[in-house]
């Protein structure tokens, strides 16, 4: 795949009152500025699988940060843009874009979060100086159920993951190269939920709703924002407005989402995190042949980890209320060695 060969650190900085983690530079090196991503001009709506490979090889983001970067679209978030995002907060609100675990098997559900006390106080003894209870929790939390973030070597293409690590690198024991155990200094920039629903007018998207790049560039102007490199961007469908209003439905098999033409425009912004309140992509992708081909290019391609099922029915209500769509985001996955991803409960501070 293209590289540009451009290597960048992400400096440590200590986020007092938000992460006391940082992640560090490769030592010997220094953080620079983030080279400016091209320049793509529209892509067509009409495209087949042929189209995808090509935008694999054209999107591409291996090698720019180096041969043995597992951080891929991470590395935008320099020093500064987490500074930069510091200031956002400025109204001491915050928000979780975690969709309550849901306990209940369901047709968009079917893995459900599963819960179990391990210890109860006992009636019948006489109360101790000091008690207490624990559980245990188990999730299955890829797919359409859980808010989640995917680690980048949740998706192969062609044997291969972001920055060309082989397939050969996930063994029985997990992904020994790009596992989510890279983001354990968890994510600290700039937020921007793009609520689509509200540009059209309407309370939800239907299911199968394909959003495009002139939607993007839409809410944009009417937000009066632009995003800027190191961003992370929610896409709002509405996904969980609509299950309340009408129950759940086969979201892996129907769903609003982004139409793979919009890649070009996120490479050319140089968007470091990407999610929706659902998988991203629309479903059916209208692809002949090609499922989820924006998780494809997203993560495989340009090594944008994708978050998946959140819940942006309050953060866009907030933003509504505030009059503005920027926001501190700050999110720490689980730090397991070898994962593929994690459940994950991020937050918008306004």
């Amino acid at each position: 795949m293209k590289a540009t060969n451009l290597r960048l650190g992400i400096a440590c900085t200590l986020l007092i009152g938000v992460t006391g983690a940082c992640t560090a530079a490769p030592e010997g090196e220094t953080e620079t500025s983030p080279e400016p991503a091209p320049s793509y001009s529209p892509e067509s709506r009409d495209l087949a699988q042929a189209d995808i490979e090509r935008l694999m090889e054209e999107l591409s983001n291996w090698g720019r940060w180096g041969d043995d970067d597992q951080l891929g679209a991470a590395n935008l978030i320099t020093r500064e843009k987490r500074l930069e995002a510091l200031a956002l907060a400025t109204e001491g609100i915050s928000v979780s874009l975690a969709h309550p675990l849901i306990t209940e098997q369901a047709v968009d559900v079917p893995f459900p979060f599963e819960r179990a006390i391990l210890a109860l106080p006992d009636p019948d003894a006489e109360p101790p100086f000091r008690g207490g209870v624990s559980d245990r929790y188990e999730i299955s939390y890829h797919g359409y159920s859980h808010s989640h973030i995917d680690a980048l070597c949740h998706i192969l293409y062609k044997g291969k993951m972001y920055n060309g690590y082989s397939q050969d690198t996930v063994t029985e024991e997990g992904c020994t190269r790009s596992s989510i155990f890279n983001l354990r200094g968890g994510i600290v920039t700039r937020g921007i939920v793009f609520d689509i629903p509200r540009l059209k007018g309407v309370p939800y998207l239907e299911p199968g709703t394909p959003i495009y790049t002139e939607d993007l560039e839409a809410f944009e102007e009417m937000a009066g924002l632009r995003v800027r490199p190191g961003d992370a961007v929610f896409i709002r469908t509405g996904r969980w407005a609509r299950r309340a209003d009408v129950g759940p439905w086969a979201v892996s098999q129907n769903a609003a989402g982004l139409h793979a033409s919009t890649m070009p425009w996120v490479r050319s912004r140089d968007i470091s995190f990407i999610g929706s309140d659902a998988a991203l992509d629309v479903v059916p992708s209208l692809v002949e042949g090609v499922d989820l081909p924006v998780h494809i290019l997203t993560i495989v391609a340009m090594g944008i980890d994708i978050f998946d099922n959140q819940d942006l029915e309050a953060v866009a209500e907030t933003a509504a209320e505030l009059g503005r769509w920027e926001f501190l985001l700050v999110a720490g996955p689980l730090a397991v060695d070898t994962g593929t991803g994690s459940p994950i409960n991020a937050l918008a501070l306004f």
